[in-house]
């Protein structure tokens, strides 16, 4: 579907994207994984074609942007970051009026936007302004009108941010509805889980670059162990309880709040700190996450 070799975005001095090399074949959802700056924006704005490269090459559908953005764009569909909505018109005149548009008839219209109501959960809120709905509605909207005109690749950025946790699983809900109907979905997130739901393929992105590539499990696999055992205790600085734990699991993380400590066994290392007479404030085990292989490869957290 596309590719980049050495893809380059700079503003100025700064470099948001920085000689990244990654490929979307065609049904699957692929996903750029990262905190705030990342530099996944810029990536999904050159891809859409509203960005120009920097350097590098980038190619979509087999075209270079620079010189078919146009045909590009009328087979892709995008959902911002910030909803775009015409609030003062009611759910189904956003979905005709982004239509017409793309100079689709007005029978075709209409017919596509009973279907999109449908998809997106909103048919008994046609008639409705879209000013007073929730922001999960607001969200199915947007996806709804970016899919108006049946694109091939969907590119979503950030869609979830904001949003609470069930309106955030409808969603999830959603989009793989639409995967599974062979519409290629590309999206950022610096949401773990949603990463893990969604994404068959993702990449790590940190100051502008790719520094790891797979699918969420292989990379929990290649970078983190199975298990993580979470120990808060009461005090400011987990730093200094460190050294009373260490050797148990592969490795500890210190962060602010918590100590983190790599195992295969969870239980197993609950249970060596209870030997060793540490008490923290809490305990918990959970399995790894994504989280956990940015902070192995960064040193930090993807809500830093």
């Amino acid at each position: 579907m596309f590719y980049a070799t050495g893809l380059t975005k700079n503003f100025g001095d700064f470099t948001a994207v920085d000689s990244i090399d990654f490929e979307v074949e065609r049904g699957e959802s692929f996903g750029f994984l990262g905190p705030n700056g990342a530099g996944k924006s810029s990536t999904m704005k050159m891809v859409g074609c509203v960005s120009p490269a920097s350097g590098g090459e980038l190619r979509v559908f087999g075209q270079d942007p620079a010189t078919h953005g146009p045909q590009i764009r009328a087979r892709l569909g995008v959902v911002p970051q910030k909803d775009t909505l015409d609030e003062e018109l009611t759910v189904e005149e956003n979905l005709w009026i982004y239509g017409r548009y793309f100079g689709l008839s007005r029978s075709e219209v209409r017919s596509r936007t009973t279907e999109l109501l449908d998809f997106a959960q909103l048919t008994d809120r046609a008639k409705s302004k879209v000013e007073p709905l929730s922001g999960g509605m607001k969200r199915r909207l947007t996806i709804a009108r970016s899919l108006i005109s049946r694109p091939e690749i969907l590119l979503l950025d950030e869609p979830t941010t904001g949003l609470d946790p069930q309106a955030r699983h409808v969603l999830w809900d959603r989009l793989f509805r639409l995967k599974r109907s062979g519409v290629t979905l590309v999206l950022t997130t610096h949401y773990m889980d949603e990463a893990e739901q969604l994404c068959d393929r993702l990449v790590v992105m940190d100051h502008g670059k790719i520094v790891a590539e797979g699918s969420p499990r292989s990379l929990i696999t290649a970078y983190s162990t199975r298990e993580v055992l979470e120990l808060r205790f009461d005090t400011d600085d987990h730093a200094h309880h460190g050294d009373a734990i260490a050797g148990i699991g592969e490795r500890i993380e210190v962060l602010p709040d918590r100590l983190l400590v790599y195992t295969e066994d969870g239980d197993a290392a609950a249970a060596a700190v209870h030997q060793r007479g540490v008490q923290p404030l809490s305990s918990l085990v959970r399995r790894s996450t994504l989280e956990d292989v940015f902070l192995h490869l960064t040193g930090r957290t993807l809500v830093d």
